[in-house]
């Protein structure tokens, strides 16, 4: 991925019958989705000019220029949207993008390598990271918190874990 995209949400499908699509937002400010149009794929070579029309259950409709038919919504099932890091707010020291995050070396207070963050996720109760590394027969699922992730230092590359006792073994 680009590291000037940003994944913002995604297309889960037509909404109606009249060429509106049912959008899921990954913003921390779900209808913000909707300030950073034109959004565009993750090779940024399609473009979606998107206008949400309402509120609905797990998401928005809305409406994507050009596309006029249940028929063309449905095509567009399961596309990520993605914006420009430029258009995207500023965030505060102690938060970060996932995409910043994927990629980074994790060492323990020690000092000793752990792994990699190859993946961040969220199933509802906070962030965790999938980190893979020498030794692990699996990935490890680190929750992302404060007391587990004392530090993240962006500019170096590496996340400080303090992992809880055991996870790593």
């Amino acid at each position: 991925m680009s590291e000037t995209k940003i994944i913002v949400g995604a297309i889960a499908g037509a909404f109606g019958v009249h060429g509106e699509v049912r959008i899921k937002s990954f913003c921390a400010e779900p209808e913000a989705i909707g300030e950073y149009s034109p959004l565009t794929s993750e090779d940024g070579k399609t473009e979606y000019v998107l206008t949400l029309t309402r509120a609905i259950p797990n998401g928005f409709a809305g409406r994507i220029t050009g596309v006029e038919t249940k028929e063309e919504a449905d095509a567009l099932r399961g596309v990520t949207l993605f914006a420009d890091r430029e258009a995207l707010p500023s965030l505060p020291d102690d938060e970060f993008y996932h995409a910043d995050l994927i990629g980074l070396t994790v060492l323990d207070t020690g000092g000793a390598v752990l792994g990699q963050v190859r993946n961040v996720l969220n199933h509802g109760a906070g962030d965790l990271l999938e980190v893979h590394g020498p030794g692990l027969k699996a990935p490890v699922l680190l929750p992302f918190t404060l007391k587990n992730v004392p530090t993240v230092d962006l500019s170096s590359g590496r996340i400080i874990a303090d992992p809880p006792e055991g996870l790593f073994e």
